[in-house]
Parts: C-alpha cells; sequence; structure tokens
C-alpha cells in the first residue's frame, strides 16, 4: 500500500501528553508533527489537555489544548473529562482520520464522533496494555490479588468492546499483537517506534559530563531515562545500584521527574547517584546517554521502549528485565535481561558487562538500533499501510451503510420517511 494521495486532515487524540516529563506520546506526537508537515501534504491536527482551552493554528498544523486537572501524584499530566469541548473541535474541523493513543474516555469521543459522521476512519494505538500494567496492578496493590484480578477482567471486556470499534489498532510489539488478539481484536498491526540516529550517536560522549554533575566515581557510569514512579519501577533500579561492589566504583544518573523522584533523592543522599531532571533539550539528552556506559531499566510492562532504543544507539547496552517489549529491543549480544525485581542479577549483570564484554556489545547495540528503527520508516510505515487499511475499511462500512440504508427505505410508501417528533 502506498500513502493516501489526497490531502486530509489527520487528527492525533491523547490524554498521555505532559510537556514537561512527558515519555512516548510526547515524543512520537513531536516527530509526527515534523514528518506530515514536512515530508506529506496532508494536515495535522493534535487535540491534548492542558491548563486551559487554547488553539493555535500555524500553517496546516492545529494545536488544541484542552483545559483539564492534573492527575492526581503525576504533576506532569492532565486528563480530560470536559469531552463536550473535544466534540465541537472534531465538528469544527471535521478530521478525515482520528487516532486516539490513550484507553480512556477519548477513545469512546472518537467513536461517538465517528457515528455522527460515519466518513471518519478510526484508528488507535495501543501504547500500553492497560488491564494488566495499570488496572491489575494498582487495583493488587490496593484491594488484594483477588479484587485486582476481577478488575482486570472488566478492564479486559472494556478493552474488547473499545477497540473492536476501530477500523484499524496498531500495537508496537508482537507481543503486544498477539494480547490483542487475545481480547478477540484481530485487525491489528505491528508499528515499530523511532530514534534519531543522528542526533543519539555515540560520537556525542563528553568526559566532562560526570563530573558536571558532581560525581567523582571513577568506574562505570550507568543511566537511566524516563518516568521516576512506581509503573517505571525505578526504585528498583537504586536498590540495584546499592548492591554493586564497592571496587566496581560506580555511578548512577537517573534522568526524568516522577512522583519518586524526591524520595530516591533522599535514600541516595552521600551515594554517587545524581537526579538531573527532566531534560527537554533532545541534544542534551543525547549527550547524557553517550556519556554513560551501560544503560539499566527495571520496568516490567514495557510496550516498545523510546529510551531503549535510544540507548543503543548511543552505543549503550542495557541491563533490563525479560518481560514486555524489552525482550523484543534487547537481543542477544546487546545486553543482559534478568527476572523481573531480581535487582541481585541487574547488578551481577552491570559488573559482568563492564568487566568483559561491554564494548562489543556496545558497537552491536548501535547496529542493532541504526537503519531499523528510524522514524521517518515508522511513520512510512504508518500512513503508508495502516492509515490506508483504516479507509478502506472506512469506506466499505458506509457503503455496507448506504446499501442497508436503500433496502430499508424500499420498505416504506414513496415520498420518504414520516417525521415524528423528538
Amino acid at each position: 500500500m502506498t500513502k493516501p494521495a489526497a490531502p486530509m486532515l489527520i487528527c492525533d487524540l491523547t490524554q498521555s501528553y505532559a510537556p514537561h516529563g512527558g515519555g512516548g506520546i510526547g515524543r512520537y506526537l513531536r516527530e509526527k508533527r515534523r514528518y506530515v508537515i514536512h515530508e506529506t501534504p496532508h494536515r495535522l491536527l493534535q487535540i491534548v489537555p492542558g491548563p486551559e482551552d487554547r488553539i493555535v493554528e500555524d500553517g496546516r498544523h492545529i494545536w488544541v489544548e484542552v483545559g483539564a486537572e492534573q492527575v492526581r501524584g503525576s504533576p506532569n499530566y492532565r486528563f480530560i473529562m470536559r469531552t463536550r469541548i473535544v466534540r465541537d473541535v472534531l465538528k469544527r474541523f471535521l478530521p478525515d482520520l482520528i487516532e486516539s493513543q490513550c484507553p480512556w474516555v477519548l477513545p469512546w469521543t472518537a467513536i461517538n464522533h465517528r457515528r455522527a459522521f460515519p466518513h471518519t476512519a478510526l484508528v488507535a494505538g495501543y501504547h500500553t496494555d492497560f488491564p494488566n500494567a495499570h488496572v491489575h496492578r494498582v487495583g493488587s496493590e490496593l484491594f488484594g490479588e483477588f479484587v485486582g484480578r476481577g478488575l482486570r477482567r472488566l478492564a479486559t471486556g472494556y478493552a474488547e468492546v473499545t477497540y473492536r470499534e476501530f477500523d484499524r489498532v496498531y500495537t508496537l510489539s508482537a507481543m503486544m499483537a498477539d494480547v490483542l488478539r487475545g481480547y478477540r481484536v484481530d485487525h491489528v498491526d505491528v508499528l515499530a517506534l523511532g530514534v534519531d540516529t543522528a542526533l543519539f550517536h555515540p560520537e556525542r560522549r563528553d568526559a566532562a559530563f560526570r563530573q558536571e554533575l558532581g560525581l567523582t566515581a571513577r568506574g562505570p557510569l550507568l543511566v537511566y531515562a524516563g518516568r521516576i514512579d512506581n509503573e517505571k519501577r525505578a526504585d528498583r533500579v537504586l536498590t540495584m545500584f546499592r548492591q554493586l561492589p564497592r571496587d566496581l566504583d560506580a555511578a548512577l544518573v537517573m534522568i526524568g521527574d516522577g512522583k519518586l523522584r524526591d524520595a530516591l533523592m533522599a535514600e541516595a543522599k552521600g551515594l554517587q547517584v545524581a537526579f538531573p531532571g527532566f531534560m527537554a533539550d533532545r541534544q542534551e539528552l543525547a549527550r547524557a546517554l553517550a556519556s554513560a556506559d551501560i544503560y539499566v531499566s527495571a520496568m516490567a510492562d514495557e510496550t516498545f521502549g523510546i529510551s531503549i532504543v535510544e540507548a543503543q544507539a548511543s552505543g549503550l547496552p542495557v541491563v533490563g528485565v525479560a518481560l514486555g517489549a524489552m525482550r523484543e529491543r534487547v537481543v542477544p549480544g546487546t545486553g543482559v535481561l534478568v527476572e523481573v525485581d531480581d535487582t541481585v542479577a541487574m547488578a551481577t549483570a552491570v559488573a559482568q558487562i563492564w568487566q568483559g564484554p561491554r564494548a562489543t556489545m556496545a558497537e552491536a547495540a548501535r547496529d542493532h538500533v541504526a537503519g531499523r528503527f528510524e522514524w521517518r520508516q515508522t511513520f512510512e510505515r504508518l500512513l503508508g499501510e495502516v492509515y490506508p487499511r483504516a479507509l478502506a475499511t472506512a469506506r466499505a462500512r458506509n457503503e455496507k451503510g448506504r446499501s442497508g440504508m436503500g433496502a430499508a427505505l424500499s420498505l416504506f410508501p414513496r415520498g420518504g420517511f414520516r417525521q415524528v417528533g423528538r
């Protein structure tokens, strides 16, 4: 398939956006804007939560923020509940295709808009297996395993009903596609996300980086980049660091913000650990990654792992966990994966890599990413394969609907419908 030839209006609709400290969705939105505006004739409408209602039109790009309250415990994120505003925006601009990138509330806003405007094609990005990663985990922590399993069943049912309404669904890994098929959602594509391999490159290594952070250790510099919260299991990274041999003389830098950051900073006081915060400057992040030696992550529910491929593009071996999409990202020879929450095994893997095949793994990690995970490839597949399939399904649905309407009209006397009081 090829990209839709006629210019169209594409809409991104998501709750999962934060201007500061945001993760993969924010990066995806920025890279998509760059690609659509510079490489295609299409227009792009992006609807996200913000502190107040505002619309900014800049040529073929339309940026809409819907005023929303902050998410409790996650100061960088907001949650849209005022769906009427979203409906009004969609009705005003009438996008040809809506891509929904989060599971809560807004997918049904898109579905209901499509019911009013049947020509609209719907695509969903299934970025997180929320029945397991969110509902079951949080429910079990708060109410126990029995209740957690029950809540997961409800969330699974919600996922089945919701994602069958979309014309096409994409996931970020083959593993996640299998999960969706288990939810009886079969119209699924796998879409790999990307990395700017020119920006994230080993040549950006800077020996002055660790000194700027006040780190004096002369051994390996470990790095983690992402939200510092429970979902990412960021506390396990610090636990692992404490278990490293003293003579390794290691240091750790944890890049990002999150609700665990202050507590972990207090816990790490006096250790060779730095918390520089969220790095909005992508060049600064690229320099930070390239200046480290090993990337570490304890995340168990990774659905793609943009931070992983950015680290690999920067020439870093990865120590992570053998679960989720990390098993697809960290192929043999590019790092070591251990059991979830086994911080002792993580520490052992760090020491073994540092004392052994680090240079070979670093080169293999870079080779694994370069040419395979590029943003251009991501959006060429999205616009060249996923979107055309969704548009074809929408056309077929409308043709079937018109055919069905014709049959229904034949049941009425000539003269058409009789209007009934509303």
